[in-house]
């Protein structure tokens, strides 16, 4: 298999290079990681800035290798993430694609691309833990609206979001997760309580959502009504199969800068800690194989990512929790200090195997679907 770039992705990169390096002195200062609002409006405003210059939809329209390739470079570069723009980006807006109606992909699509609405997803619930199918949020049809009541947990940027994509339960007599419908609800409407969670970082990106009598209209409905099950699939692929590519570039460069201070700190003469570092290389380098191999898949099967993306969250999940572990060990005592380098990260590694689908969840997924082994009992 030649991995090299064709002349038309040589082409590519180097325009992309040469942007990046025009625009990116030219930024503004970061906001504070606590300021929300703040935080929002930066990441829009990078948002618009690839708009305008025709890199916005990259994640969506354009080929697999250019689209690894805008996402490599970008993080080569220290270009901005996604940031509180990635559900819109990475989930809700790929999902709108593949099975919203014209007029649904007319209205919401343009924004996101543009940089101008949010998007939070409210999928978890307090009582459900990995059971996603066993949510409990209800929605009842009342003419052109439906009226939703019950509450979410770990939505990501509620409090900064236009939209929400919601999970709900429009038939509780259906089997479980044949009663599920996927809604687009608007941030602003009557009834939403939002309620900001503090991780063990100081952040407040999550948030609970209390959902009080909340009308929605039933023209915001992607798919069919009690169809939302299998749209939900559909997301989860996206949030599981590429919407990570980005980080695993990010880790690579966190290897080699782990390597440079420890051989700075004199920890490098450990070869256990040698060893760790060469298998985290090994590791991440194919990581990014087998990216390039899920977004390939997406592009064959019309855009929806595979199960591969499973096998990819399982082991990225658990590689960048090593990564960080090891930072911890080049940093020595320093990996008490919030305020060193890699130490936040390692607070944040902790949650990836729990978010986007426990490890566990994730293994189900691969025996069942990949391997054909029977259901557990």
């Amino acid at each position: 298999m030649d991995l090299s770039d064709t002349p038309e992705e040589a082409a590519f990169r180097a325009r992309l290079r040469e942007w990046l390096a025009e625009v990116l002195p030219a930024l503004p200062p970061k906001p504070d990681p606590a300021d929300w609002p703040g935080r929002r409006a930066y990441d829009l405003g990078w948002q618009r800035t690839l708009y305008d210059a025709g890199y916005a939809d990259v994640h969506w329209h354009s080929s697999p290798a250019l689209r690894m390739i805008f996402l490599e470079e970008s993080e080569k570069a220290g270009a901005p993430y996604v940031g509180a723009n990635f559900v819109g980006l990475l989930h809700a807006g790929p999902t709108i694609a593949a099975e919203g109606t014209d007029a649904q992909r007319a209205r919401w699509l343009p924004p996101i691309l543009r940089g101008e609405e949010v998007w939070c997803q409210g999928f978890s619930e307090p009582d459900a833990g990995s059971d996603l199918a066993a949510l409990r949020t209800r929605a009842r049809r009342d003419g052109d609206d439906y009226v939703v009541t019950g509450s979410k947990i770990w939505t990501s940027h509620a409090e900064v979001a236009d939209w929400c994509e919601l999970l709900v339960r429009t038939d509780p007599d259906a089997p479980r997760h044949r009663g599920i419908t996927w809604l687009a609800m608007p941030m602003d409407a009557e009834g939403i309580t939002v309620r900001p969670l503090r991780t063990l970082a100081g952040s407040t990106e999550f948030a609970e959502v209390f959902l009080d009598e909340v009308r929605v209209p039933a023209a915001n409905r992607v798919g069919a009504e009690n169809d939302g099950w299998r749209v939900t699939m559909v997301t989860l692929s996206f949030e599981r199969g590429t919407a990570f590519v980005g980080e695993v570039v990010a880790c690579r460069r966190v290897l080699r800068q782990l390597a440079c201070t420890a051989q700075e700190n004199g920890h490098w003469d450990d070869p256990a800690l040698r060893r760790r570092l060469g298998r985290l290389d090994a590791e991440f380098r194919a990581l990014w194989r087998l990216t390039q191999w899920n977004v390939s898949e997406a592009a064959a099967g019309g855009g929806v990512p595979g199960v591969g993306g499973s096998v990819f969250k399982l082991r990225y999940s658990g590689a960048r929790q090593e990564l960080y572990d090891t930072a911890a060990a080049v940093l020595g005592p320093d990996a008490l200090d919030l305020d060193r380098p890699w130490v936040l990260d390692r607070l944040s590694s902790l949650s990836y195997t729990i978010a986007a689908g426990t490890s566990q969840i994730q293994r189900n997924i691969v025996a069942e679907r990949m391997l054909g082994l029977p259901k557990g009992r």
